[in-house]
């Protein structure tokens, strides 16, 4: 995989529902149409994250449609959704073997054969924290589990279940800071047995495909977990659950990539417990709510870290890109898409999709093509997949104001790749006002009194020539139209 990979996520359930429906017979991994696939490789992805096809759980599916709350959800997303649309949450695994209804063993490793002869890679799901209330780890070996008491049961019927078999008390999965999820059984990462579990598991995992996506990773480190379980959990181990079940994996497998779905700051703690991307949540936060300043501060960490991050405007547990960002969806792409680290990219994202789906269904409403949207994602993965943007050397670019202008050259984010003597230079207007600003440009390559032609990918009518000089001294001065964004090339100016 590339430097600064480009991912694309696809809710596997609903689009193979969609491709059914599109082809008029039922498709599942094993029968994707080749167009289909090609098209994925068009957008220039380096692997495709299958979210959601292992086996989901009867149970699950069943407190899915018994529950309170869900049926609202499914109602706002899908307002004819019926009982056969409810299939069960992906993240209430009733075993790790790929769903029956999505294809199975075989039509995984025929998807999968399909993605490599294009160069593509597959990252399937690993969700560490739980299993499904009836998965056979329940009744098999409880000692894998957080077990509980009558009293426990009694007291906190939310919290706790009984297993298949009558015999143990088990706890429902959860964080420290929310009610149990109640269609899932909470494993203990203390215990011996289950860190051996987690190992053969994954190794099965890493025999179908290339990397996983590790669902709340953050919950199994030790003083997380000890502070969610206490002394239900035992005492915490010599060490960390990934720093010995992550190792595990790559010696049989040196390649295999793990990403963590993370929160609370602790990006860098998980990366050096082995992790080898961790989200960038709190970018997606300061993009789509704070100001500029704030998403300034937060790409001044170091490079490796930087390279580490998942960048997303999107992904299935976030609101729509197009329905979250609105006007700013154009800069807060850009930035997002362009800097360095692990791009993630959610199946139709591109065409402007606006409903968030619940994980739970199997369906979604058809939503018109926002062609407009289409065309501005199109021109960014194409930018994408110059060699600049892997194997480049990023930088940050100062802002600075121009004389005689008010202070809007500090809503604008800035910064460049450099490959030998290519330049991409990116500006993004984070306000809802015009704003105007000289960047400047480093490089004592383009002085002297060369001409210098600077085009901008999204304004092709419109180039600035600038004499190499003038440009090192004053900078490049930029107009920026609200929330509009600049990527610009650089060139010796034709005479």
């Amino acid at each position: 995989m590339r430097q600064h990979p480009l991912v694309y996520e696809i809710n596997t359930w609903v689009w193979l529902t969609d491709l059914s429906k599109q082809y008029g017979e039922p498709i599942t991994l094993s029968n994707v149409p080749i167009a289909v696939i090609d098209e994925i490789a068009a957008l220039g992805v380096d692997t495709v994250w299958l979210m959601g096809v292992w086996e989901r759980s009867p149970n699950g599916r069943k407190i899915a449609l018994e529950h309170p709350d869900l049926p609202a959800e499914y109602s706002r997303a899908l307002p004819d959704w019926k009982p056969e649309d409810v299939v069960g949450s992906p993240y209430c695994i009733h075993r790790y073997v790929v769903d029956d209804h999505l294809g199975g063993h075989d039509g995984l490793a025929i998807f999968r054969q399909q993605l490599r002869d294009r160069g593509i890679g597959l990252i399937l799901d690993f969700v560490p924290n739980h299993v499904a209330v009836d998965h056979p780890w329940t009744v098999d070996y409880p000692d894998a589990m957080i077990l509980g008491a009558e009293v426990d049961i009694r007291n906190r019927p939310h919290y706790f279940f009984r297993s298949a078999d009558k015999r143990s008390v088990i706890a429902h999965g959860r964080d420290p800071y929310f009610p149990a999820w109640t269609d899932t059984a909470q494993v203990n990462a203390f215990s011996p047995r289950y860190r051996t579990l987690a190992q053969d598991t994954l190794l099965d995992i890493a025999s179908q495909c290339d990397g996983v996506r590790c669902d709340m990773a953050m919950l199994l480190v030790s003083r997380i977990f000890a502070q969610t379980w206490d002394a239900l959990a035992g005492d915490p181990p010599s060490t960390e659950f990934w720093s010995e079940v992550i190792p595990a994996i790559k010696q049989a497998a040196p390649d295999f990539i793990f990403m963590a779905e993370v929160y609370w700051n602790m990006e860098a703690e998980l990366q050096t417990l082995g992790f080898d991307y961790t989200y960038d949540k709190r970018l997606y936060d300061r993009l789509r709510h704070e100001n500029a300043a704030s998403v300034r501060d937060h790409l001044l960490a170091e490079p490796d870290y930087q390279r580490r991050m998942v960048r997303f405007t999107e992904n299935h547990d976030e609101v729509r890109a197009a329905m979250g960002f609105e006007e700013k969806v154009l800069a807060a792409t850009v930035i997002s898409f362009l800097l360095p680290g692990l791009k993630l990219l959610h199946e139709g994202q591109l065409e402007g999709r606006k409903v968030k789906i619940p994980v739970q269904l199997g369906r979604r409403p058809a939503e018109a093509v926002n062609g407009d949207l289409l065309t501005i994602y199109r021109h960014i993965l194409d930018e994408l997949r110059e060699s600049i943007y892997h194997d480049g050397v990023h930088m940050t670019l100062a802002c600075n104001p121009i004389l005689g202008e008010d202070r809007g050259h500090e809503q604008v984010i800035a910064f460049a790749w450099v490959l030998n003597q290519d330049w991409r230079i990116v500006a993004a207007n984070l306000s809802a006002n015009t704003v105007n600003t000289r960047i400047l440009l480093p490089d004592p390559w383009l002085a002297g009194e060369a001409m210098w032609q600077f085009n901008d990918l999204f304004n092709t009518s419109e180039s600035h020539n600038l004499r190499g000089d003038v440009l090192l001294n004053a900078g490049l001065t930029l107009e920026l139209p609200p929330y509009h964004a600049a990527i610009l090339t650089i060139a010796p100016a034709v005479s």
